[in-house]
């Protein structure tokens, strides 16, 4: 892990990965949409998945994965669901239909729910039935009809945190093939109006390349963790949390931001006593690696690296933090003092883990109720509104120079205006 000054910071660490260009996410992409479960099975097989007989799991094999799993394990599971499942309700309380009335004229908008979605739950490097609870809970709880579930190599644990969550329907496939399958729809899988959870970058640049044939979340990089600190901050728990991060993907990062140079040494030795008995260490080791602590003389200086950076997890953990909030602009998920364990936010405290990376929190949250409905607006003008309305809209029309749009707005000004007089050609 290198240690570096703030005054040292580069330019490219504020720099972000495009998902663009990669040529083999649209040749599979397009082989899926022309032949179907045939071509999502050969390329299961390609990358490893493995033989694929039957795409969808039956009944029978969820039940039996049910039935693999120990009661301690499904009653937790529970738990989870049901915090998530109170604060997405918590935040669909905010959502109404609304209606307003005034000088004849009737708006309105209306929460609509998506009919159908995809969900995908990676099952690479680890089982993540925490990945299924976060993209299923949000989209039951905002009415969503048909929640569909692709993940490759599904464990049981996965398979339960799924029937559990609410999944109508669970698929044993991943990558860019099941992302196009969702997308366009195969003999099997249904296509969906959106698709939503994380993925490696090729997951990731297949969502970018359907975006528009259906909807997609975000596009999220490798996970990421930042840490703010001063001498207060507890370096043990600093240490943990950073390696946490960093067993994900080689390509996961690290960033501790701290004002005490006594600290950073603390953590980095922590970290590297750690890994020495950490079973995900092969993989941790390697982030870790390419991780990096900042020293900054101030704490002001740390809220700029974070807005900048605009990290998915961002703990603050430094002496009256709690006073600093609204100074944070850009970030996937906040967590605020020692005891905010970012660990606690991908399992069970109730927020979503499925968050933006890679600097999309400039202008994006994480996943959440509001990805999974439409607001639609809708309006009734009536004949003493139209008059008054049409003048504006007339007067507009003209100069944009569209004269079919005047011509709409002058029939409805006045029954009784004679409507052979307007020039509409110019």
């Amino acid at each position: 892990m290198k240690i570096i000054k703030y005054s040292d910071l580069k330019k490219d660490f504020f720099e972000y990965q495009e998902f663009i260009g990669i040529e083999s996410v649209k040749e599979i992409i397009r082989y899926v949409k022309i032949h179907g479960d045939e071509a999502v099975k050969k390329y299961s097989r390609q990358f490893g998945d493995g033989e694929i007989s039957s795409i969808e799991l039956t009944a029978e094999e969820i039940e039996n994965a049910c039935e693999k799993i120990s009661e301690d394990t499904k009653n937790y599971i529970k738990l989870a669901i049901n915090n998530v499942k109170n604060f997405a309700e918590a935040q669909f309380s905010v959502l109404k239909n609304i209606e307003t009335v005034k000088d004849g004229i009737r708006l309105g908008h209306r929460v609509i729910p998506l009919e159908r979605i995809g969900a995908y739950v990676p099952g690479g490097n680890y089982p993540l039935p925490s990945s299924a609870i976060m993209s299923i809970v949000p989209a039951k709880v905002a009415g969503v009809k048909e929640v569909i579930v692709c993940s490759p190599r599904i464990q049981p644990a996965t398979i339960v945190a799924c029937k559990l969550a609410g999944a109508d329907r669970i698929f044993r496939i991943g990558g860019v093939q099941a992302v196009a399958a969702m997308a366009y729809g195969t003999e099997s899988v249904p296509a969906v109006n959106k698709i939503v959870g994380p993925g490696n970058k090729y997951v990731t640049a297949a969502k970018k390349e359907v975006y528009g044939i259906c909807g997609i979340d975000f596009l999220a990089g490798p996970s990421e963790v930042m840490i703010i600190a001063d001498q207060t901050a507890d370096y043990e728990f600093i240490a943990a949390d950073m390696l946490a991060q960093c067993e994900h993907d080689p390509d996961a990062r690290a960033y501790l931001i701290t004002t005490s140079a006594d600290l950073a040494e603390k953590v980095i030795q922590k970290t590297e006593y750690f890994l020495k008995t950490l079973t995900t260490s092969e993989i941790a080791s390697k982030a870790i690696r390419e991780s990096i602590v900042i020293i900054i003389e101030n704490i002001g200086q740390g809220v700029e690296i974070a807005n900048k950076k605009a990290p998915e997890h961002l703990e603050i953990c430094y002496k009256d933090c709690q006073n600093d909030l609204d100074k944070y602009t850009n970030y996937g998920s906040l967590f605020i003092g020692n005891y905010s364990a970012e660990v606690f936010g991908d399992y069970c405290s109730g927020t979503n883990h499925i968050l933006p990376t890679n600097g999309v929190a400039k202008y994006s949250g994480g996943l959440s109720v509001f990805d999974f409905v439409k607001i639609q607006t809708y309006q009734e003008i009536y004949p003493e509104a139209a008059t008054n309305l049409s003048k504006i809209a007339s007067n507009l029309a003209n100069t944009e120079g569209l004269y079919a749009h005047k011509l709409s707005a002058d029939l409805r000004a006045d029954s009784y205006v004679f409507r052979g007089s307007h020039n509409y050609f110019g």
